[in-house]
């Protein structure tokens, strides 16, 4: 269980392509509007296909959480999220 708030990272895989970056980032800022975008990591793929984004939000709690995961999965660009 986690103690509220707390700073909680997301990591979001992806099809590298244009706009997924972006897209996530408007959809973090949604849930959690004080998320500083230009905190957020990127990591490609070794092949260069897939990229991998953490981006680190101040977690008030799990129903918060929980709703971020849903829209991010919901994304059709997102294969996988941490």
């Amino acid at each position: 269980l986690l103690d509220f708030p707390t700073a909680f990272p997301i990591k979001i895989m992806g099809r590298r392509e244009g706009g997924f970056t972006k897209a996530v980032i408007e959809i973090v800022l949604r849930h959690a509007p004080d998320f500083a975008p230009g905190s957020i990591e990127t990591r490609p793929s070794r092949e260069g296909r897939y990229i991998s984004l953490t981006a680190t939000v101040n977690a008030t709690s799990q129903e918060q959480l929980d709703a971020l995961y849903r829209e991010l999965c919901d994304h059709p660009s997102v294969v996988m999220v941490l």
